[in-house]
């Protein structure tokens, strides 16, 4: 066997091959894909929201190390004796 047809018959393997696949076979393939790859995107966005919001904690806290909650709402004076 020749190098030129053995190189031949190695390159006509390979495109053979590459021709029959296909990563796509229906369309419920690539709604799983799809589905799969927004689960994964908003599992990624989660732990990124996380980790800001714990940054900034740790960051933004009172020099004391405790945190001051602020009263939200309207003081109800009805209430008062």
């Amino acid at each position: 066997m020749e190098p030129r047809d053995l190189q031949q018959e190695l390159v006509d393997k390979f495109n053979h091959v590459l021709s029959r696949q296909h990563l796509f076979q229906s369309d419920w393939d690539i709604a799983s894909f799809a589905v799969f790859f927004i689960f994964i995107g908003m599992i990624l966005l989660l732990v990124i929201l996380v980790l800001i919001r714990c940054c900034c904690c740790c960051c933004c806290c009172c020099d004391d190390g405790k945190h001051r909650r602020r009263k939200v709402g309207v003081e109800n004076m009805a209430l008062e004796p």
